[in-house]
């Protein structure tokens, strides 16, 4: 996929603010420090779209850039920790159910996972959720330049063999480098034939 436009179209505490749901929607979302903005930057080919920080929880809201004029991207805040208040944190988690739940257009969800480290419950956890409430997901490693091959490869097998305790089928992964864009084309290839599908899918079936 060639990304020829994308720009920051609106932010939303609600879901029933959010874009009318025209167009295929793919939700971005991980733990706090994750690298989510980078990866969106890297994604999109444009450094200043999705605003970077080093504080944890910098995302607050539901983020909705369009691309191509043709798909929604949307940044979502992150789970786990972040040093906000313990009510910020519930306000969070109410509103990305709500929106997992409630946005019909939304065509898949992106796990960002951080591949230093091994598998870590709280991403189990919301994996678990999705599948249990049929909300289609893939994994995204990220970070993978921050260390070895080997360990990257290690920590994404150990998160696959983590799945298979509980999963017939692990869900498709990624595995990328915002610094050395490593995954763009297969993360954007992906989303292509997403909307490939959904467009020869008449609305009715």
């Amino acid at each position: 996929m060639n990304i020829q436009d994308a720009k920051f179209l609106m932010s939303n505490s609600r879901v029933e603010d959010c874009p009318a749901p025209t167009l295929p929607e793919y939700a971005f979302i991980g733990r706090s420090n994750v690298g989510k903005s980078s990866l969106i930057n890297m994604l999109t080919n444009h450094k200043g779209l999705a605003k970077t920080s080093s504080q944890p929880g910098k995302t607050q809201l539901i983020n909705h850039f369009i691309i191509n004029n043709n798909w929604y991207l949307v940044d979502l805040p992150g789970y786990g920790y972040a040093k906000v208040s313990k009510d910020s944190r519930v306000k969070w988690q109410r509103m990305i159910n709500f929106y997992l739940r409630k946005r019909e257009n939304l065509a898949c969800v992106f796990v960002l996972v951080d591949s230093r480290h091994s598998p870590q419950a709280v991403d189990l956890e919301f994996m678990e959720q999705l599948g249990s409430e049929g909300i289609p997901f893939v994994m995204v490693f990220t970070k993978a330049d921050k260390q070895s091959g080997t360990r990257t490869q290690q920590n994404v097998l150990d998160y696959i063999q983590k799945m298979e305790e509980t999963w017939d089928e692990v869900p498709r992964h990624f595995v990328t480098s915002a610094e050395e864009k490593t995954g763009r084309d297969e993360v954007l290839d992906f989303i292509q034939e997403i909307n490939r599908q959904l467009a020869e899918t008449p609305d009715n079936a």
